[in-house]
């Protein structure tokens, strides 16, 4: 198997396992309360992502078949309506959809063997390596967002260096933007050198659009939407 998908699989595990650790005790009151997301409860979050998990389930389900699919029924306007209308559900409920689905995709993602990873899927128009990539971000990101208590401040190295070069796009243009950490140092862009400093997991959430558990140093440029 690739490096890269050996590395994405066994954080994506770990992630599934702090994230159903994290629910679950759950209650009502707590899944009506805000998430990290504007607008967003925990309700709304645990709903997009047991959702996200079912619809890629089936992007690897029929990859391995040899067939194509849409990612979400109804595209983005029935995903959006799906997260609406699932968001008040109990806390048990939740839990119990949350479970499923994600216990679920981890077993698809088991079934791809090291010869599958270049199958095409219609997320992203993309293949079952960026699919799983795609899920390592949305488990990662969006169990920060519950605002639970896990904080970008527990992302990998592996996992900030990552989605920096998936968010490359965010780089406003005529702008070089220098990330430097303790450890690291990440660049982008061409134009204006702008310098920010901080830990690696801050400057990535930064980039994320997350709020950062520690300080970053520097005039943070505004960035450009997600691509």
């Amino acid at each position: 198997m690739d490096k890269g998908a050996v590395v994405a699989l066994n954080e994506v595990r770990a992630t599934a396992e702090q994230l159903l650790a994290l629910v679950a005790d759950l209650d009502d009151a707590t899944a009506r309360g805000d998430s990290n997301l504007p607008g967003w409860s925990r309700g709304h979050v645990i709903t997009h992502i047991a959702n996200f998990s079912e619809a890629m389930t089936r992007q690897v389900d029929e990859a391995l078949a040899g067939r194509l699919i849409e990612v979400y029924d109804g595209g983005r306007p029935a995903r959006e309506a799906a997260i609406e209308a699932g968001a008040d559900r109990s806390a048990a409920d939740l839990r119990t959809h949350l479970t499923q689905a994600v216990t679920t995709l981890l077993a698809s993602w088991d079934k791809v063997s090291p010869t599958d990873w270049p199958l095409p899927i219609l997320h992203r128009n993309s293949n079952l390596s960026a699919g799983l990539q795609a899920t390592w971000r949305e488990l990662t990101i969006h169990t920060s967002d519950l605002n639970l208590g896990v904080t970008p401040a527990t992302w990998s190295e592996d996992f900030c260096l990552h989605l920096l070069d998936f968010l490359r796009p965010r780089t406003p243009d005529n702008t070089h933007l220098i990330l430097e950490s303790k450890t690291t140092t990440w660049e982008n862009g061409t134009g204006e050198e702008v310098k920010l400093t901080g830990a690696l997991t801050d400057l990535t959430a930064w980039y994320a659009g997350r709020p950062t558990p520690g300080p970053i140093t520097g005039p943070g440029p505004d960035l450009l939407p997600w691509p």
